[in-house]
């Protein structure tokens, strides 16, 4: 009885929020690399008008996860906006390998396409890869194609999967002339107003300026010191330690992405997307989707403990407070709703890690893989037994294996014999496992999760704690695992309909879109396993 009480009375709290005036714009706001951590390490220090109006105004989740593997830009942006996880939607990488044309493809890579408005490779570019719906699509169809939907990042598939198949925009930054593009899977030319974007070479103007920190020094008493040895050059010959004279790289567009410059710029765009597409204006819901980018390029290279970090997110602090300022007076403070969250957190610098006495440590791919290919030329004979390793997975070489008449799944699981007896690997599963059992420890169960029959590889690696490939050198960041530096992120509501709080509990990022979706009272998203998050309803 009781159950069925807490079922009615959800129910028709569900019913009640739909029968009220939805926002005349939804604003879906994803910020890459953004670990959980930084929304309570530098609090003090943000400003009232930015994360501190979101947090304090609207709804935060505090216990919000990643709940699969693995945690990338391509498939976080996808699991947000399609409320399902890369078993289901397909996105299972940044890129992955096809094993019918041997080498790798983009998660939004479509080669029967090609750019509008700048350099042709920059705009090969459209979501055929993603398997289901997105709650911007279901937008989309719920109004007869009248809702209009715009997506816009410095990353093609921060733009290209939040938007969905058929928007009314998505447009990405080309690292090669600076303008933002789209392809012709959209359209075949820019919108008038954004080739007058374009026109103003606005790229220009934010590298013209010195990145200096934004506050006195003292408030960053939350980072490690400037000088230290952890951190890459954001640009060659740069150094690491502020300040950053970008105007010396003002003719090079691509450096655009490697500044904290870029996400104040992505907002300027969004802000003119909005006036110029006239978003808002009507009884008809609207949804921009906005990537702030430069978070995550910056992220990798300099680590979550840094001054740099710490000043990019009071930059972007401030540049948030902006657009809620554009909204308030374009909208008015009612009539639109705003969701944040992250694609993914990041790991500690391992370096730091050790130099700090905690978990971590540095993996060689190549040796992994020499290692395993040895191994199986032990066991099975000569030749290449492995035809790539990406995503933490290796793709057996299947055409070996039928040659030599071998069982695809005892290759597999010698495989993994092999693995585990490597000190920093703590796991690994065989595909043929992981396709036909029903895990239920959180690491297989998040690797299950993010594993796609038609897609993934055929073993799937868990390394330790704090663990990352030296692939890109001893310095710097990643992120990719099922750990908590990874998974744990924020999801904040904000605005119409939005009540004020905070939550503990665990929700999961696939629950971003069945709420979004809830709050419309709109069909939720094909592929959808997440759950509308109830305290928004209360």
């Amino acid at each position: 009885m009781r159950y069925i009480f807490s079922l009615t009375l959800l129910l028709a709290t569900l019913f009640s929020q739909s029968q009220n005036t939805p926002p005349k714009l939804v604003v879906g706001i994803v910020i890459d690399q953004m670990k959980y951590d930084y929304i309570v390490r530098y609090q003090d220090d943000f400003i009232e008008g930015g994360f501190k109006r979101l947090i304090n105004d609207g709804f935060l989740y505090r216990n919000a996860h990643y709940n699969y593997i693995p945690t990338r830009t391509g498939p976080g942006h996808a699991s947000i906006y399609t409320g399902t996880t890369p078993a289901t939607h397909g996105v299972v990488g940044n890129s992955w390998y096809v094993r019918s044309i041997g080498k790798d493809i983009n998660c939004v890579g479509d080669t029967t396409v090609t750019a509008v408005g700048g350099e042709a490779l920059s705009g090969q570019v459209s979501p055929k890869n993603l398997l289901t719906s997105t709650v911007t699509d279901e937008l989309r169809l719920s109004t007869n194609m009248e809702a209009k939907v715009v997506g816009v990042s410095i990353k093609d598939r921060g733009a290209c999967l939040p938007a969905g198949h058929n928007p009314t925009g998505a447009y990405w930054y080309d690292l090669e002339t600076g303008n933002m593009i789209t392809s012709t899977y959209y359209t075949e030319e820019l919108p008038d107003w954004v080739e007058d974007f374009n026109k103003k070479k606005r790229f220009k103007y934010h590298l013209n300026q010195k990145w200096e920190l934004f506050n006195e020094l003292e408030t960053y008493n939350e980072s490690i010191t400037d000088d230290n040895n952890f951190e890459k050059e954001a640009w060659d010959g740069f150094g690491t330690t502020f300040p950053y004279d970008y105007s010396t790289v003002k003719r090079s567009p691509r450096a655009l992405k490697y500044s904290p410059f870029s996400n104040a710029f992505v907002s300027e765009f969004a802000q003119e997307a909005i006036i110029q597409e006239k978003m808002g204006e009507d009884d008809i819901t609207d949804f921009i989707t906005i990537s702030f980018s430069g978070t995550d390029d910056l992220g990798h290279r300099f680590g979550p403990r840094s001054l740099e970090i710490q000043d990019a997110y009071l930059r972007l602090d401030y540049d948030i407070s902006q657009l809620l300022i554009f909204l308030d007076g374009q909208l008015g403070k009612d009539n639109y709703t705003v969701f944040v969250t992250a694609d993914h957190g990041g790991a500690d610098v391992p370096s730091f890690a050790v130099s700090n006495k905690m978990a971590g440590g540095y993996y060689n791919i190549r040796y992994v893989q020499n290692l395993v290919n040895e191994g199986l030329i032990e066991r099975y004979g000569e030749g290449d037994w492995i035809s790539k390793m990406i995503n933490d997975q290796i793709y057996l070489n299947h055409e070996l294996i039928k040659e030599k008449k071998l069982d695809l799944a005892s290759v597999q699981e010698h495989t993994t014999k092999i693995l585990v007896a490597e000190p920093y690997i703590t796991e690994a599963y065989t595909a043929t496992r992981t396709a036909y059992r029903s895990f239920t420890a959180e690491m297989a169960l998040k690797l299950q999760r993010g594993y796609n029959t038609s897609l993934s590889g055929d073993v799937l690696i868990v390394y330790k704690s704090g663990y990352l490939s030296d692939s890109y050198g001893r310095k710097g960041t990643d992120h990719r695992t099922g750990y908590t530096y990874d998974t744990h992120i924020p999801i904040i509501f904000y605005g119409n309909g939005i009540p004020q709080g905070n939550a503990v509990r665990r929700v999961n990022i696939t629950d971003i879109a069945p709420t979004i979706s809830t709050l419309l009272n709109i069909t939720l998203p094909s592929g959808t396993t997440g759950n509308p998050l109830i305290e928004i309803f209360e």
